[in-house]
């Protein structure tokens, strides 16, 4: 077989030989992303049913303190084990993920109307507007996201609201440089001059044309803004400037279980932080896969 191998490869010419491997390499590649879609889709599933399902069925308080059962370390009854004051740190978690999930999608979905309605009328009207608007952008983006969510959470309460139109005032800046520059490149069209030919207006040009070509790109960026929200609402609930800190979040249980980690009680950081950190990956790793999808010639050079 060895010999058959060899002499089939010394028939073949060289470009042969390359064209093969680069088809087995293209393979491969499709086959990596298959499994990275597949398994980030089932533990986006696994999540939103554990906070749909996981409370209702408990049927126990989060808040339930039992100073008995103080930093137990994971069991078969505790399988996250449990907090400074003998809290399930599984039910916790759980509760803590929902309200980072909550926040994450609501300011996602805001931040992208904000910013796909802001983009598109820049780019559709065009001139000092454009100019104006994007100047503001700018000027906006200059400044850390950060700084800018804790100067507009300073001015509330702390509670879930201010926490979402904090990291959706601050995150609509990318957004709207996406939908303009896709506005930009969709009013070279020739179906956009046949339209404004015909006589439509710049409002109906824009509605019934260049808003649906950009709905993949504004939902495209939705979808990537959510882990970064998520991210955004736990920095500002560990910097105690968010979420209460008897309500339960990812940010707040990172943030109460620091005395913990130093003591060796490493438990109470490490699976909220795991929470965090693998729904964020798999919502990227979807997000991903549909950035290959819509847009081919990026995906084309992917396989090479």
């Amino acid at each position: 077989m060895a010999d058959l191998a060899e002499r089939t490869a010394s028939t073949e010419g060289p470009e042969h030989v390359e064209t093969r491997a680069w088809r087995s390499h293209g393979r491969t590649r499709r086959s990596t992303r298959t499994v990275r879609v597949r398994t980030s889709a089932a533990i986006v599933v696994v999540v939103a049913l554990a906070v749909l399902v996981v409370p209702p069925l408990a049927n126990l308080d989060q808040q339930a303190v039992d100073l008995s059962m103080k930093l137990r370390p994971p069991s078969l009854a505790h399988p996250f084990g449990t907090d400074d004051v003998g809290r399930d740190l599984l039910l916790r978690c759980v509760y803590g993920l929902r309200v980072s999930l909550l926040v994450g999608l609501v300011a996602a979905v805001v931040a992208t109307v904000i910013g796909t309605a802001v983009g598109a009328a820049a780019a559709a009207f065009g001139g000092w507007a454009d100019r104006v608007v994007m100047r503001l952008v700018d000027t906006f983006s200059s400044v850390p996201h950060l700084l800018l969510g804790i100067f507009f959470v300073a001015m509330f309460r702390p509670g879930v609201w201010p926490v979402i139109v904090s990291v959706a005032l601050t995150h609509w800046l990318s957004t709207a440089r996406i939908v303009r520059s896709e506005v930009l490149s969709l009013r070279s069209r020739p179906y956009i001059d046949a339209a404004v030919s015909g006589g439509a207006s710049r409002w109906r040009v824009a509605v019934r044309h260049l808003l649906p070509g950009v709905l993949p790109q504004a939902g495209l960026a939705a979808v990537l803004m959510v882990p970064h929200a998520m991210w955004h609402e736990s920095a500002l609930s560990f910097l105690g400037l968010g979420l209460p800190t008897h309500q339960a979040s990812l940010g707040n249980l990172v943030q109460s279980a620091r005395g913990s980690l130093l003591a060796g009680d490493w438990w109470p950081t490490l699976f909220p932080g795991l929470l965090l950190i693998i729904p964020t990956l798999a919502i990227a790793g979807l997000a991903g896969a549909w950035r290959e999808r819509i847009n081919p010639r990026r995906r084309s050079e992917l396989m090479l």
